[in-house]
């Protein structure tokens, strides 16, 4: 039977307990451990594939089509192991499925209520699909004292009782802030969340402090008393140089010796941490910088394309050079060649992102063309692609009108809805005007590679498998007029209606793709496109 190890936050949100989780999977995977991590969402929506980027970050998405939330993706970068529809879910999907259950009499005309009929479904997710791992880690998202929480720190309370004590423990992550003006730490404020935690039937069994400066051990003496933990289970965590060197730190505080002692195992030997030594011995002593400008719509909150920032850093590891990324924002191009070369002239690279709607289209527009005509490398991803596409049928195919119908009706759709389209699971369909969460090309799809492309030599195959979340796809009508302007189409679905890859075989590096390669590149292991667009970026770091 596997282990559960549940994960709450106290004090403040944010302290990093999504990273905690992949880095404690991490160093039990070290260990010769099978694990897997989960997600609960407290709030309401059904998934975040609705949510603005600025209310939640990225949407992460899984093989199997779910769009799920971004910790999902420290767990996949982190662990290697690919997450799934099952490992993430909110209070709305609890609530939907009990709704819908009630509607059909599933309950025999019982009175539904949150305990037990919630806390059941939380329980059934927990445990669900589990059967040959050691450990499951169970992440609760938001902060213990938020009312929508309640149901499911209840719901690990009972879980704890059911599989007994020697098979599930509670980590709580929590803040101990420093007070400038009195040049102390305090531990009041985790004092009073274990206490709360407590309360509501949930007693610690590690404490992982997030804190600006090292805890003395006067003070982890003074949290273990009050808290009721054993000294050795106060786990210092303070800011990192980099996340993946948070694996190793937290090793060396004794998070993951902690942990197994709490359910009675003594370790046979210690953990194989190699190739974390590397990865931050090669992200701290590199052999050179490049800096690669990022052309999106979101700049403002970094969180909305973690994936990308991660996937970029793998590149560098790949190559032995730090990548400095160049946030910008699209709509400072509008228009303004000056400003665009003001922006663009300093960067070794350029990559334009997924994104939603017209704000900003004309600035990636412009970027395209700028790395075009400057023979800049060029990586455009879904939305980048598709502006590489209308930008090669206005300057080269002579179609002065091409656009998107994302932006409105237009004589020239170069970028077009579709909704239907053939797939390994057989033909899919989505409703023009359907919901905004259904109406999209979800998970990963096969692509057929031409042989002789510069795709094909960098994934060194014809086949691959990658993550798609778009509603929007090229028109294939415009195809030969897009290749008559250099544009090749060197990447189509196995059934070759969708286009998945366009390049341009003249150019040091422009490749644009219809998906995501940044939802699977992973420190241990680049995506070979990242890792192919910042070898040549370092190549062109060495023309300017």
């Amino acid at each position: 039977m596997a282990r559960y190890i549940f994960i709450t936050g106290g004090v403040v949100s944010s302290l990093g307990k999504g990273l905690m989780a992949a880095s404690l999977a991490a160093l039990l995977q070290a260990r010769g451990y099978r694990v897997r991590i989960r997600k609960f969402d407290p709030y309401l929506n059904v998934d975040p594939g609705t949510m603005s980027p600025y209310q939640h970050g990225e949407v992460y998405v899984t093989d199997d089509g779910a769009e799920t939330d971004l910790d999902l993706g420290h767990y996949e970068r982190f662990t290697g192991v690919s997450a799934r529809q099952s490992d993430n879910v909110t209070s709305g999907r609890i609530y939907k499925t009990i709704i819908e259950r009630e509607r059909r009499g599933d309950y025999l005309g019982a009175t539904v209520q949150v305990i037990p009929h919630v806390t059941d479904a939380i329980k059934a997710f927990a445990r669900a699909e589990t059967d040959d791992l050691d450990f499951v880690l169970c992440e609760i998202g938001g902060t213990v004292g938020d009312i929508e929480s309640l149901p499911f720190i209840e719901a690990i309370r009972q879980l704890k009782n059911e599989v007994g004590r020697g098979n599930a423990i509670s980590i709580h992550v929590t803040l101990v802030p420093y007070i400038a003006a009195a040049g102390e730490l305090k531990t009041k404020p985790t004092q009073h969340s274990v206490r709360e935690l407590a309360a509501l039937g949930v007693q610690p069994d590690v404490l992982v402090c997030r804190c600006e400066q090292p805890l003395p051990e006067s003070e982890r003496a003074k949290i273990a008393l009050f808290c009721n933990v054993p000294e050795s289970a106060v786990i210092p965590a303070l800011d990192a140089k980099s996340i993946y060197a948070v694996p190793l730190q937290y090793h060396g505080e004794g998070l993951d010796s902690e942990v197994l002692r709490a359910f009675g195992i003594t370790p046979s030997s210690p953990p194989d941490l190699t190739r974390w030594e590397e990865i931050v011995e090669r992200l701290m002593h590199p052999e050179g910088e490049v800096t690669v400008g990022v052309v999106g719509k979101y700049v403002g909150l970094q969180d909305a394309y973690k994936s990308l920032n991660e996937a970029l850093v793998h590149g560098g590891i790949a190559n032995r050079v730090k990548v400095n990324i160049r946030w910008i924002d699209a709509e400072l191009f509008e228009g303004d060649d000056a400003e665009i070369a003001a922006h663009l002239e300093p960067c070794h690279a350029i990559l334009v992102p997924g994104a939603f709607g017209s704000r900003g289209a004309e600035g990636k527009i412009a970027s395209v063309r700028f790395a075009r005509e400057r023979r800049v490398p060029y990586f455009g991803i879904c939305f980048g692609m598709q502006m590489a596409c209308v930008e090669g049928a206005r300057d080269l195919a002579g179609i002065k009108a091409a656009s998107s119908t994302e932006f409105g009706p237009t004589e020239e759709p170069v970028v077009g809805l579709i909704t239907e389209w053939m797939s390994e699971r057989g033909l899919e369909q989505r409703a023009e005007n359907g919901d905004l969460g259904g109406t999209m090309r979800l998970g990963a799809y096969p692509a057929a590679l031409a042989g002789n492309s510069v795709v094909s030599s960098i994934y060194g195959g014809g086949a691959i498998s990658e993550r798609h979340r778009h509603r929007y796809e090229v028109n294939t009508r415009y195809r030969e007029a897009l290749e008559q302007g250099g544009l090749v189409f060197s990447g189509m679905s196995p059934d070759g209606t969708l286009p998945e890859i366009v390049e341009r075989p003249d150019h040091p590096w422009f490749v644009g793709v219809q998906f995501h390669p940044e939802l699977k590149s992973k420190p241990f292991d680049p995506h070979p496109l990242f890792a192919s667009f910042i070898e040549a970026a370092v190549k062109q770091s060495r023309l300017v």
